[in-house]
């Protein structure tokens, strides 16, 4: 059920229930009952035979029995002689009693009968805190902060525990300085900015930057998510910000940290819902608050996000988030760092080499790196080892990289050596071609969608390619295709190459018309994704001639068609080394880079004293680089 449809039948209960209180008070507090008679009506049913007992009460002045319908009867004589209404009784026989008879006590009668009305109340005042204020305050809170407030006198986060982003580091001391020291920047007429805006993909550790400036300045910390400002009722947005900023001038120097800033600071002006009028309206009042922010307050306004394209200007201008302060993935020693923060406190073995697993791992941002390290620790732990290996964080990283391995897979023979000359073709034209990787590992045991793998591990981290790298890479995802024609020949070839030759094209394509490395062509980009024309390899939004099209079409085909050629040659020429490979594939299933380099070499099968079928670690474990494989034909 959504929260529309949760807050009607709420509603829908809390009008039943008042419909209900209405109909037990007035059935509870009402006038004189049935049994209170007055003297002439007693008179009447004692003539009428219908009094069976009574008893008086001379000090109250009371008058009790029964009637012989069952009922009961009470009167007040007051005023009146007792001994008339005692004759009365008397004369027609009815027997007659004296003694005292409790009084009616008006006040517990009424409080008995406001009993169910005060439940229903405290009923109907549950339901509503639960509507506006989710159980956090009720509904006098429903327009307060949602911000957190962090103070932590002991276990705070500082630099030494944020790792691989030094250069956001360096950015952000002086916002440390300024809340340890302000007149330092005041005294010269400098002002600090208002706000500083973190800006990186997902889990480069923008949050824990955020604490850690906190814990070096040793000021409360605020954090709040952009998600928490917007509700379905407009002005709540606006109100919570107005609230969460009283409440950081009362603590300041403080921080204020706005995760996920994009949820409410998106661009104004789309949309004409209520949705969109709360955030806008929320929005506003950021702006303004901002604004109105003095130097001197000691207030510091950090946000993130991973999406600045989509924020508005407002937001961006100087006085406000002027400051944007990149966040991006760690390089190798940076990634270096990392994995020592994550690896203290963990048993590690002496054959831990953490420059190698760095070096291994480009791409990985700093969430990446905890779980290598946590399912390095998950393998140790299911071996029951005292520490971890080498051996557990390569296959740490397969899982993570590639999915877990997949043994029971029931492959044919055909469909083992179909892979194993498959991805042996791929090593073979990889380590004779110049400007490629070198090879980690080749492997024919399935893992997720592929039926086998081989893997490169990069020297260092690549920040651009040349064209003979490139021409490199192509050629190596031929090798696969090239290998099974070779092989098994034309009409036996699969689907297998299928992810290989669309990573082919991919790099074709943008050789041609995003690099400018065509000489036909030429140093001209033609990549356009503005209309909605379609040129085959160039895609859609193109607005070039036809014959320009046809070009770059016969271009990217000549790319792909030579990196297919050089891969025949190359097992043509090297035909002794990939029936090597692949034979060895075929029964040893994973070798190694230097396995790979020692059976080429020297002819020297690979040794298995202790793995069962899985190799002993030579060489750097990685899964960063090319991946070429032969991926899973789709049913």
């Amino acid at each position: 059920m959504n929260t529309n449809m949760r807050n009607l039948a709420m509603w829908a209960l809390v009008i039943t229930m008042f419909v209900m209180m209405i109909s037990v008070s007035q059935g509870s507090i009402q006038g004189p009952s049935e049994n209170e008679l007055i003297y002439s009506e007693l008179v009447d049913k004692v003539e009428a035979g219908e009094v069976t007992n009574a008893k008086i009460d001379n000090d109250n002045a009371i008058i009790t029995g029964d009637l012989k319908d069952g009922r009961k009867f009470r009167v007040d004589i007051g005023r009146y002689n007792f001994e008339q209404p005692r004759d009365i009784l008397m004369d027609a026989d009815v027997p007659v009693s004296f003694g005292k008879v409790p009084k009616n006590n008006r006040m517990i009668d009424i409080l008995f009968g406001l009993l169910p009305l005060i439940v229903i109340i405290g009923i109907t005042l549950m339901f509503m805190r639960s509507m506006q204020g989710g159980g956090r305050g009720g509904a006098m809170s429903f327009g307060k902060s949602r911000a957190k407030l962090l103070n932590e006198p002991a276990g705070k986060v500082t630099f030494d525990d944020v790792a691989g982003v030094e250069s956001a580091k360096e950015d952000l001391k002086e916002v440390v300085e300024f809340l340890r020291d302000p007149t330092k920047f005041t005294r010269l007429g400098a002002k600090i900015p208002t706000g500083a805006l973190l800006v990186g993909p997902p889990g480069t550790g923008k949050t824990l930057l955020a604490r850690a400036v906190a814990g070096e300045a040793g000021v409360p910390f605020f954090t709040i998510s952009g998600s928490d400002f917007v509700e379905m009722f407009v002005g709540v947005g606006a109100s919570r910000v107005r609230d969460m900023f009283a409440d950081a001038r009362k603590n300041a120097p403080c921080i204020i940290f706005i995760d996920e800033i994009d949820a409410v600071g998106r661009h104004r002006g789309v949309g004409t819902s209520g949705g969109h009028e709360e955030r806008e309206q929320t929005l506003n009042q950021l702006l303004v608050e901002m604004d109105g922010f003095d130097g001197k307050e000691g207030v510091i306004i950090i946000a993130a996000t991973n999406r600045p394209d989509v924020l508005d200007k407002a937001l961006l201008r100087p006085g406000r988030f002027d400051r944007q302060i990149e966040v991006p993935y760690p390089d190798i020693q940076g990634r270096e760092k990392i994995l020592q923060v994550h690896m203290r406190g963990k048993p590690m073995a002496s054959d831990i080499d953490v420059k190698y697993i760095a070096r291994g791992t480009p791409g990985f941002s700093g969430a990446d790196l905890a779980n290598l390290v946590n399912e390095a620790a998950l393998w140790a732990a299911r071996r029951n080892k005292r520490k971890i290996s080498m051996r557990e964080f390569e296959d740490a990283r397969d899982k993570v990289m590639m999915g877990a391995e997949r043994r029971t897979l029931a492959m044919s023979e055909e469909e083992k050596q179909m892979t194993a000359y498959h991805e042996a073709g791929h090593a073979i034209v990889g380590l004779n071609m110049e400007g490629s990787l070198p090879i980690h590992k080749a492997t024919i045991i399935p893992r997720g969608r592929a039926l086998g793998m081989v893997q490169y591990l990069p020297e260092r981290d690549q920040i651009s390619q040349s064209r003979q790298e490139m021409i490199a890479r192509m050629a190596m995802a031929m090798g696969g295709r090239a290998a099974e024609e070779l092989k098994f020949g034309y009409d036996k070839v699969t689907s297998g190459a299928s992810s290989d030759i669309e990573q082919v094209t991919r790099i074709a394509t943008a050789m041609v018309t995003e690099w400018g490395l065509s000489d036909e062509v030429g140093p001209i980009a033609y990549k356009n994704t503005d209309s909605n024309s379609f040129h085959p390899g160039i895609g859609r939004g193109s607005s070039i001639s036809p014959e320009t099209a046809a070009l770059i079409e016969a271009e990217i085909k000549r790319f792909v068609t030579e990196a297919h050629e050089t891969a025949v040659k190359i097992l043509k020429k090297k035909k002794k080394d990939w029936v090597a490979l692949a034979e060895a594939l075929l029964e040893y299933e994973t070798l190694t880079g230097d396995e790979i380099k020692n059976l080429l070499e020297d002819q020297i099968k690979p040794k298995r004293p202790e793995s069962h079928g899985r190799p002993t670690l030579s060489a750097v474990p990685t899964t960063s680089g090319p991946v070429i494989g032969k991926p899973q034909p789709e049913s």
